[in-house]
């Protein structure tokens, strides 16, 4: 039998793998990417079926994230949000590379939009997926939002005019949905 250079177990003379020539690590994860993003657009536009909720983790301070000050103060780095019952006015511009949703903290109703690279993980437990991302790298003048859509997108879990007083949000970690190996 004839061994090809191509054999994934083939090493390096100095016994390291060889380099990659082919980007795989980069395709496979922006085709995750896009399952998020459709996941976005299925809910932007129909609500959230069954028991499914979102988990989205993504950096505070990535150029083109767009949340209250508070919340920048509170959460200066990263940010996980829960998409379930109480959110509204998704909206997703996967041209732009955005969406945004409305969500309440502390019974403040606030609207956030974040740039799809700034996600850097996304999980829905009722189908046991937990994706995690690396950061796209862009800079503020890769991102625009002046034009993102101000048309809103009702749905079934809108968000009701009057919140109970007193009620909380609760971020929860996603490294209890991951796999563990």
């Amino acid at each position: 039998m004839t061994t090809s250079s191509h054999d994934p177990n083939h090493q390096n003379s100095d016994g390291n793998p060889p380099e990659m020539l082919l980007p795989y690590a980069e395709w496979i994860e922006n085709a995750y990417r896009q399952v998020m993003v459709n996941a976005f657009k299925f809910v932007a536009h129909e609500g959230l079926p069954g028991n499914h909720h979102f988990y989205i983790t993504f950096l505070t301070t990535y150029p083109g994230v767009d949340i209250p000050a508070r919340l920048l103060a509170q959460y200066p780095q990263e940010m996980t949000i829960v998409l379930q019952h109480q959110f509204w006015d998704m909206q997703v511009d996967e041209k732009k590379g955005l969406f945004s949703v409305g969500l309440s903290f502390g019974g403040i109703a606030s609207l956030l939009t974040i740039p799809l690279g700034a996600i850097t993980a996304f999980a829905d437990p009722a189908a046991q997926l937990a994706l995690a991302f690396h950061p796209i790298n862009k800079t503020e003048d890769d991102i625009s939002i002046t034009d993102f859509p101000s048309e809103k997108i009702e749905h079934s879990s809108a968000f009701p005019e009057h919140e109970k007083e007193g009620s909380s949000s609760q971020v929860i970690r996603l490294d209890q949905f991951r796999k563990r190996d």
